[in-house]
């Protein structure tokens, strides 16, 4: 017997479950990854920081996409709920926005990218687009 808490996936006709909603936008994990976008052009805005980085043909194809955020954002309560919100803004923006083959990376800002609102951050993801995809590579 299942436990109560527990929810059977739901699945296809052909009994595979089905996948988590997938927005197209692939993960960075790789401290490498992060590294070599570090390096890449950068647009700081208030509410936090963006790294883009065009990957080499030979790289993975589509869009990666990295959260990170520093204990100057705060304790652990403020860093995720700050990497929730980049993570959402993210999942609406650059699906339709976003370049394939460039990684992006979020960076948090302290007390900010926690407490600034949700359509700011949105307005500072559009600015931040516009300036990295029209700036010289």
């Amino acid at each position: 017997m299942m436990p109560l808490h527990v929810k059977p996936l739901k699945s296809t006709a052909k009994g595979a479950p089905l996948p988590a909603v997938s927005s197209g936008l692939t993960r960075i994990t790789k401290r490498s990854d992060f590294l070599r976008a570090a390096r890449a052009p950068r647009v700081v805005t208030p509410g936090f920081i963006l790294q883009m980085r065009k990957r080499t043909p030979s790289e993975a194809e589509g869009i990666r996409v990295g959260f990170t955020c520093s204990k100057k954002v705060g304790n652990a309560v403020a860093r995720n709920r700050a990497k929730r919100r980049l993570r959402e803004i993210a999942r609406l923006t650059l699906t339709d926005h976003g370049q394939q083959g460039v990684d992006y990376v979020f960076i948090g800002r302290a007390k900010e990218t926690a407490q600034r609102s949700f359509s700011q951050l949105m307005d500072d993801l559009g600015v931040a687009l516009d300036k990295l995809h029209k700036a010289p590579r």
